[in-house]
C-alpha cells in the first residue's frame, strides 16, 4: 500500500466510525475544499507571508488535503495518477521555451 492509499485508508476509517459518510457527497466535500481554502487564505489576509501562523496554516492545508482525499477516492481517482496526468498536461500548454520566468496564462503565451 503506497502513503497516499495509507491516508486515505484512516481518512475513512475515521470517517467511518462516526457514520458521516452520508455527510460527504462529491458536492460536500468540493465545497469542504473551497471552505478550508478560504480559511487558508485568510491566515494571510492583511499580513505578509512571513507573518502568517505556521501553525494554523499546517492545520489548514491539512484540512483542505483531507477533504481532496475524500473527494478523490470518492470518484476512485489514483491520485497520483491524477496529479501526474495534469503536469503531463501542464507540461504541453507551458513549454519551457515561452512559460519561464511569466506568470502568463498559456493561452497568452
Amino acid at each position: 500500500m503506497n502513503d497516499l492509499q495509507e491516508l486515505i485508508t484512516v481518512l475513512k476509517k475515521f470517517r467511518d466510525e462516526r457514520d458521516w459518510e452520508q455527510f460527504h457527497n462529491a458536492k460536500d466535500l468540493a465545497l469542504a475544499i473551497n471552505i478550508e481554502a478560504g480559511e487558508l487564505l485568510e491566515l494571510f489576509l492583511w499580513k505578509s507571508a512571513d507573518e502568517a501562523d505556521n501553525s494554523k496554516v499546517k492545520q489548514e492545508l491539512a484540512d483542505v488535503f483531507i477533504f481532496a482525499l475524500l473527494l478523490a477516492d470518492k470518484y476512485h481517482f489514483d491520485v497520483r495518477q491524477i496529479i501526474l496526468e495534469k503536469i503531463k498536461m501542464n507540461e504541453s500548454n507551458y513549454p519551457v521555451n515561452k512559460a519561464k520566468g511569466t506568470s502568463r496564462k498559456h493561452t497568452d503565451l
